[in-house]
């Protein structure tokens, strides 16, 4: 007899899709998901990563929760753009961006280096969208950095300048 762990991909028989976040099913006797609004993903068992077929783009997944691994800079700066503007709607300002370490060489040419935050003694950081940002510590102390792509600090209240500057500047 077949187990029937062994008959589906390695996330199990379903999973949230990455984009929408309605389950759906793993296709039997493969390493593929099916949403029916994003098309296919597949689950790669040597990586842990799931790939969307259509665009290639890969996903792993934290406790639960789906994180895109991002190729270009433009991908991390779009996502910390949008949680930004999350967390205006949802009544809080963001006060520093945490960017995990992978992403160092990435980010860095898009980092503002001059403009004080705030008159905080923060001047000394690089700053995204206004905000000072720091990088992670190595995902060999603390393992969700390889896999999650940023924190944001916050508090309540709005932003000092919203909006956080410009998306492309």
């Amino acid at each position: 007899m077949v187990n029937p762990a062994l008959q589906h991909p390695i996330f199990g028989p379903e999973i949230h899709c990455p984009h929408c976040r309605q389950v759906i099913p793993a296709l039997t006797l493969t390493d593929t998901y099916l949403c029916q609004r994003h098309g296919a993903f597949e689950a790669d068992p040597k990586t842990k990563e799931l790939v969307h077929l259509q665009s290639g783009r890969h996903w792993r997944q934290w406790e639960g929760e789906w994180y895109r691994q991002h190729t270009h800079p433009d991908g991390i700066r779009f996502e910390i753009h949008e949680a930004l503007d999350r967390l205006y709607t949802q009544g809080y300002r963001a006060t520093r961006v945490i960017i995990a370490q992978r992403y160092r060489e990435l980010v860095n040419a898009y980092l503002e280096r001059s403009a004080p935050w705030r008159g905080s003694g923060d001047s000394h950081l690089p700053r995204l969208y206004g905000l000072p940002v720091e990088f992670s510590p190595d995902s060999q102390t603390e393992p969700q950095w390889d896999v999650i792509n940023f924190n944001l600090e916050k508090e309540p209240g709005v932003p000092v300048r919203y909006p956080y500057f410009r998306l492309f500047e």
